[in-house]
């Protein structure tokens, strides 16, 4: 089954590569598409403090997908884990998301700071983050999850 999606928008500014870590500093804008969308559709964002983002890492080729398993980050040091049990961009379906924080609204206007994608990557969907969508419990992780993220923010 295939689906066609459409941007809403485009990060704009930023960072400009998809460099793995220090990512909690950096400030980018979000666009949205005047041609499909008014201001009326962010009425009510900024009442928030987090949006969640969801994205398409476009500049990740067909042949750089990995649809089996791999060490995160190339390191043999980490376990060989299924594309699923990671966050890597190289994804079957590219898609990202990423937790952000909402510094400003404006019009067709969202700024935010520590998105993960760099300037011009398609936007797919905003959603505010909502504390009733978080985990219910205990959130657990291998050790390796926790090493690979000690930086990126």
């Amino acid at each position: 089954m295939s689906f066609v999606l459409a941007a809403i928008g485009h990060v704009r500014g930023g960072r400009t590569e998809a460099i793995d870590d220090d990512w909690g500093a950096s400030r980018a804008r979000i666009e949205l598409d005047a041609t499909r969308f008014e201001a009326a559709a962010l009425a009510g964002l900024a009442d928030f403090s987090h949006a969640e983002v969801i994205f398409l890492f476009d500049k990740v080729g067909e042949g750089e997908i990995e649809y089996g398993a791999r060490h995160p980050r190339g390191r043999p040091d980490w376990p060989l884990v299924g594309i699923f049990a990671q966050r890597g961009r190289n994804r079957p379906n590219r898609l990202g998301s990423c937790v952000c924080r909402i510094v400003a609204v404006d019009g067709l206007h969202l700024d935010v700071e520590g998105l993960d994608a760099i300037d011009g990557t398609p936007v797919l969907d905003i959603k505010p983050v909502l504390t009733g969508f978080l985990p219910r419990c205990e959130v657990r992780e291998p050790a390796w999850a926790g090493e690979i993220m000690k930086d990126y923010w």
